[in-house]
């Protein structure tokens, strides 16, 4: 039966108690990790969110009623313990904190009984992940989600605490708001009071921020909470946080300079990691031509080359093909892999395939400089002694050719060259590389959508010089917008904002606005525009993604403290859930369901 903690109060928590503490007597509180009886002698191991300690029950040392409550013990019991710190008896456990103490109980109190989990509350468990979402609250006593969490904690004090110190304030946004869905789709919610009408839940608090900037707050910070409904992944969340900011009278170098210090500050204070300044910068274009991606991770070399002009006139149907009719052909040389088994190079093809390509060709020189290749029976002896020599080729390399239209090799080449710095053990997990990529897109066609969409959002501001293509060749246009890369993932994004009332409009015809549709949209912020606009610029952090990097984990459900699965569901709560008709019908909402086909 439980027992009332009434008089005691718990002197401090488990792996807070040290050496110092030899000879005190202490109360501690927690869940019992384990419990093992000896017969005369009972240790248990007492765990809370800082770690645990070793509580002996000796017979004969403690009443006989303790003694009786002691054999009870079980995991998760939660237990109020007060006894004598002193030096471990046995040999020290150097992978506790409190491995070299314990304590010698005198007295217990059984807070609470507990029955046997669905599955043991620690670290290293294999158990499936739809029952420890469906646990959550047990699955968050394990020792290392704790640590992540209280990881997650340590970044937002430290966010706040930085952007202070540089002048900003801290301004919530509402997350009831008009709809204004270009981009991701819109959570919808109801409104009783103005029946047939909706809020949305906020993708992010840009119009409100840059109202904020016209209402001149000059500086402002957020770590606010945003909704998309989207498809999910491991790195993606229907509802996820930012770390939101936006500043007036700046242009991007001002906005890349305070945010370097701040992840130097932050990863120095969270991981003891020394971040070199300044952060290196490249373009969209370098990025995507070199890396295949927009998002490079450049702990590993192995760049994209361009061997199009030397394959023009080769032998080689696919290749020469792909040049006539506009195509590109690139390679990777993939230095010291030559010996490569053929399975393996045929699970790369699969990669390349799955993002669009018709497979990839090979060539692998041997160590001995004879050559194993998918389509050397093409080329003369000295045409493919050239093409080795143009990509660098030496004995011990493979190359891998990709050749199609540009935007399919890009991708297809730099997912080839993640699984190959996977696969070769290229990737240092303790190395951070961090990387400004600039100079996107303003725009991107849609085949969907028949029309150019904006690549970041529609407040983004073109460089001034590309301005003048913005009708003959939009795509030609460049945007003042950046991104903030760390290991090969966007850890924040952003972009100077328009602020001229008439480019602003302007935009908003490129992507297929009316002025009337624009201003039934967006408004609010048109009409702001009339007031006295000052340049802006912003920036937005993942904080769940940049706490995942930092906490050194894979997936962002290890640092969220009640996630959603692929399906946006919740297994603990079981949301989304239908709802009673009486809610429906204050709402004027009938839910009709499809019938069965017949």
């Amino acid at each position: 039966m439980a027992e009332s903690m009434a008089g005691l109060h718990r002197s401090m928590r488990c792996a807070e108690v040290t050496e110092n503490e030899i000879g005190k007597t202490l109360t501690l509180m927690g869940w019992v990790a384990k419990s093992r009886n000896k017969g005369s002698i009972i240790f248990t191991d007492l765990r809370d969110r800082s770690g645990i300690m070793q509580i002996i029950f000796e017979y004969g040392n403690v009443d006989d009623a303790v003694f009786e409550k002691a054999e009870k013990l079980r995991s998760e019991f939660v237990i109020a313990v007060t006894g004598v710190v002193e030096k471990r008896s046995g040999a020290a456990n150097e992978n506790l904190a409190t491995g070299t103490i314990e304590m010698r109980a005198k007295d217990l109190r059984i807070l609470s009984e507990s029955e046997t989990p669905p599955f043991p509350v620690e670290d290293g468990i294999r158990t499936k992940d739809e029952l420890r979402l469906k646990y959550r609250y047990l699955d968050l006593r394990r020792p290392e989600l704790q640590k992540n969490l209280m990881m997650r904690s340590r970044i937002a004090q430290i966010t706040r605490s930085f952007f202070a110190e540089n002048g900003f304030i801290e301004i919530e946004t509402p997350n009831l708001i008009k709809s204004t869905p270009e981009g991701a789709r819109d959570y919808l919610v109801p409104s009783r009071v103005h029946p047939g009408s909706f809020y949305a839940l906020p993708q992010s608090p840009q119009l409100f921020k840059q109202l904020l900037m016209c209402a001149g707050y000059d500086r402002y910070i957020q770590i606010a909470k945003c909704y998309r409904d989207e498809d999910l992944r491991a790195d993606r969340q229907p509802e996820f946080t930012q770390i939101d900011m936006e500043l007036s009278f700046v242009d991007i170098d001002d906005v890349m300079e305070v945010n370097e210090r701040f992840l130097k500050r932050l990863f120095k204070e969270t991981r003891g990691i020394d971040v070199s300044l300044p952060i290196r910068r490249m373009t969209w274009q370098e990025a995507m031509d070199t890396y295949g991606s927009d998002k490079p991770d450049l702990r590993f070399g192995m760049p994209i080359q361009d061997v199009t002009e030397a394959v023009r006139n080769c032998g080689f149907g696919v290749f020469s093909g792909a040049a006539a009719n506009g195509g590109v052909v690139r390679v990777i040389n993939a230095k010291g892999a030559g010996e490569m088994p053929r399975k393996k190079i045929d699970a790369l093809t699969e990669v390349a395939k799955t993002y669009g390509a018709k497979g990839l060709a090979y060539l692998a020189i041997q160590k001995d400089g004879t050559v194993k290749s998918s389509f050397a029976k093409f080329f003369t002896e000295e045409a493919l002694a050239d093409l080795i020599r143009t990509c660098g080729g030496e004995p011990g390399d493979l190359l891998l050719f990709g050749a199609d239209r540009i935007e399919i090799v890009r991708t297809a080449l730099g997912q080839v060259r993640l699984a190959l710095g996977n696969e070769l053990g290229l990737i240092d997990p303790d190395r951070f590389e961090f990387l400004w990529v600039t100079e996107f897109p303003l725009l991107e066609w849609s085949d969907e959508e028949n029309r150019f969409m904006a690549m970041h959002h529609p407040f983004t501001k073109p460089m001034e010089e590309d301005w003048q293509y913005i009708d003959s060749d939009p795509g030609r246009v460049r945007a003042e917008a950046y991104d903030i890369v760390l290991n090969g993932n966007e850890i924040g994004g952003g972009s100077v904002r328009i602020h001229r009332n008439e480019i602003q409009e302007k935009m908003l015809e490129v992507l297929g606005f009316t002025k009337e549709a624009a201003h039934a949209q967006f408004g609010f912020l048109l009409d702001a525009f009339k007031y006295g606009v000052p340049p802006h610029a912003g920036l937005a952090y993942g904080l769940d993604r940049l706490a995942m990097l930092i906490s050194g984990c894979d997936s962002l459900r290890d640092v969220i403290a009640f996630p959603k699965v692929k399906d946006a569901s919740d297994l603990m709560c079981e949301a989304p859930s239908e709802v009673s008709e009486k809610q429906l019908a204050e709402l004027g909402i009938a839910v009709v369901k499809e019938e069965d086909e017949k």
